[in-house]
């Protein structure tokens, strides 16, 4: 009963004051449910509602069941998209995957070999001439140095299918709207497809949600009642609209057509010939990116400008796009196979807000930030939303926590998504620095599109707009031919050294940014900040690649080392393994000298008051072994979660040296494996009343 004494303990939001339904959770935990105001007193109120079954829902479904917190997801589709979509998962993604059981190991099985996606390549086509192209992997990134795993390249509906067998195996099953017909209350960890969130009534006592489905031809409604709702539904969210949150930025930066198809024939003549992720394709007929989302299976998407009203959509019908694929490619392939041709729009926008209603519905992914593909920040960020977010959520519902804890889901994640729109924009102007250099700049394309919209397209028809829009960019594509792009031609030749110059730069579209995948820190939230941290000036953006430096900062992510756990155990795991993902755990790593035992056992005696789960790592450098057959036992006696800790890795600095502290130091690591507090030299007040301060600013609470 400990959920009901938490709720007397922070006077629960979601209590009813009349009487409480109790609502078994997995692992046996309890919770008050409020029944004031449901029309059925049998019907369920659920701990978690997410709307939206993408990569953020998924990811997130599965860390709150791992949490121990049963969840319920709601698709509007009824079945799974098998458009390849987003298809790069950086370090810090793929570091998160690692808490999910075996994801990593499937993604890296199933992946193409990074020998045949490390490289961007640009050519007139993909049978003439190549005009560059940039090797995206560097040796270090291979290495496992800085991170225990490497980036991927795997298409997001692959991703899906991984997940949710992931979900399956944890007892989740997937629903039609005819499965669950006359069943609807029973709808605990379940994928509900073909469900549509139509409308959200937030009470004082809980949130309601209309879903709207279709059974045997016939529109159903009905209300999932939940406790917090998470709207996960991508860009055009569903339930931002419904709560009235607005999107800030730039919006429609490029309209694009984008054709997923299949050629294997193609995939081979690449791979015998140039293997390469990206190939972008200028010529006189035509110009477009061709995404190779798997080389081997030749699975491909092609991403074409489009510029409506004089282009519409039903211009790219399967024969035209294979036309343009011919004309890009340089040659025809007889085993072209379309699948699938849908327009989108690129924006660059952050939601005024991220969560509302009282803390109880929250945005993520998508649904919060919409940025350009440019170095694949959109799903990345997302998953990165969900890590943030799973651990605060089984924190209120636990009793951990009060409500409020969920507002540093916001003030943490808010500025990295700003901070990303504006690198990944810099990194779109990057791309476009390439047909700039060409002879091609798009803001010129789209000058003169806005031109014939606005100007000649008052007094001409529609299809006389569309032959002289037509006929200006056929004149633009003419600078592409042989006759100009050569290096006997003046401006030919100059044009190719600028191009060139932007490749050895660094200046065009780049793939990675570590410092920023893994060194993204937040400055304000669940964390206690060092008296003696100045707020750095905002960093100038360039859109270059930027290596990353480990810091142990509060609002870090904890710095990546190899060690050993057992000093007689051979396995290696890294640091970032020592957070636990089946529970709300702090962990505290300390050096084996009195005084961090001393902070150590009255962090053991505060987290114990608390009700708090806490675990002490006692880091051991190579060179003062000498003292760990004995261990910490007596030292942390009666206190047994605590493991000593071995480095493993052969460096020239130990783990206090690399993260720029003394020995005498300590650092405290949240759930999500970022630093919530540390001292760098050791602690001159009170440990006791220190760790209260702590913990009650982490969370959210004076206790």
């Amino acid at each position: 009963m400990g959920f009901l004494r938490s709720i007397r303990r922070y006077g629960y939001p979601f209590r009813d004051k009349t009487r409480i339904r109790l609502y078994a959770l997995q692992h046996m935990q309890s919770r008050g449910f409020s029944k004031e105001g449901v029309p059925n007193g049998n019907d369920a109120v659920h701990p978690v509602l997410i709307i939206g079954a993408g990569p953020v829902g998924l990811v997130l479904s599965i860390l709150l069941t791992k949490l121990g917190i049963n969840c319920t997801v709601l698709e509007r589709n009824k079945a799974f998209s098998k458009h390849p979509q987003a298809h790069f998962i950086n370090n810090r993604s793929m570091e998160i995957f690692r808490k999910i059981d075996g994801l990593v190991e499937e993604i890296q099985r199933s992946q193409p070999p990074v020998d045949l996606w490390r490289k961007f390549i640009y050519c007139t086509s993909l049978s003439g001439s190549i005009l560059g192209s940039v090797d995206h992997i560097q040796p270090q990134d291979l290495e496992h140095v800085l991170s225990p795993v490497s980036v991927a390249h795997f298409s997001q509906y692959k991703l899906n299918m991984l997940l949710l067998k992931q979900l399956e195996n944890v007892g989740f099953q997937i629903c039609t709207p005819e499965s669950l017909e006359g069943n609807e209350q029973s709808c605990e960890q379940k994928i509900m497809m073909g469900h549509e969130c139509v409308s959200i009534d937030a009470s004082d006592d809980f949130i309601t949600v209309t879903a709207s489905s279709v059974i045997k031809g016939k529109r159903v409604e009905q209300n999932i009642h939940c406790n917090i709702l998470i709207g996960t539904d991508g860009a055009g969210s569903t339930v931002r609209k419904l709560v009235g949150i607005e999107m800030r930025g730039e919006k429609d930066l490029q309209k694009l057509v984008s054709v997923h198809f299949f050629s294997r024939d193609l995939g081979q003549f690449l791979l015998e010939e140039n293997p390469g992720m990206l190939f972008f394709i200028f010529n006189t007929e035509a110009i477009g990116v061709l995404v190779a989302h798997d080389l081997r299976q030749g699975e491909f998407v092609l991403q074409i400008p489009f510029y409506p009203p004089q282009q519409t959509f039903e211009d790219f019908s399967s024969k035209a796009c294979e036309k343009l694929i011919g004309k890009l490619v340089g040659q025809e392939f007889g085993d072209v196979d379309i699948i699938d041709i849908k327009p989108w729009i690129m924006h660059a926008e952050v939601a005024e807000r991220f969560i509302c209603r009282g803390s109880r519905i929250l945005l993520a992914g998508d649904a919060a930030h919409r940025f350009p593909p440019a170095g694949g920040f959109g799903m990345n960020t997302g998953i990165q939303d969900a890590h943030n977010l799973a651990w605060k959520i089984a924190s209120v519902i636990k009793g951990i926590a009060p409500t409020s804890m969920l507002n540093t889901y916001e003030i943490e994640r808010k500025p990295i998504a700003l901070f990303n729109t504006r690198l990944s924009l810099e990194n779109y102007k990057a791309a476009m620095s390439v047909p700039a250099a060409l002879g091609l700049d798009p803001t010129i394309a789209n000058t003169v599109h806005q031109f014939i919209v606005n100007g000649i397209g008052s007094i001409l028809p529609t299809g006389l707009q569309k032959v002289a829009l037509d006929g200006i960019f056929g004149i633009g594509r003419a600078q592409l031919s042989e006759f100009v792009l050569n290096e006997s031609n003046p401006l030919g030749s100059s044009r190719l050294a600028k191009l060139k110059h932007i490749f050895e730069e660094g200046k065009s579209l780049q793939l990675q940014f570590p410092a920023e995948d893994l060194g993204f820190r937040y400055l304000q939230g669940a964390l206690v900040p060092e008296s003696n941290d100045i707020e750095s000036p905002p960093e100038v953006l360039t859109g270059r690649r930027r290596d990353y430096t480990p810091s142990a900062q509060p609002g870090s992510r904890l710095p990546h080392m190899f060690v050993k756990v057992n000093p007689l155990c051979e396995e290696t795991i890294s640091t970032l393994d020592l957070v636990s993902v089946d529970k709300v755990e702090f962990v505290l790593i300390i050096a084996p000298v009195e005084e961090s035992y001393h902070l150590a056992r009255e962090a053991f005696k505060v987290a114990e008051e608390q009700e708090i789960s806490l675990k002490v790592c006692i880091f051991w450098s190579t060179d003062s072994v000498e003292g760990l057959e004995k261990g910490s036992e007596a030292a942390l006696s009666p206190w047994k979660n605590y493991a000593d800790v071995v480095e493993a890795q052969s460096s020239t600095s130990n783990w206090w040296d690399m993260c720029n502290m003394t020995s005498r130091g300590a650092i405290l690591v949240r759930p999500d494996e970022h630093i919530a507090w540390r001292t760098s030299l050791g602690l001159a007040e009170d440990p006791r009343v220190e760790m209260q301060r702590v913990f009650a600013a982490i969370l959210g609470e004076h206790r």
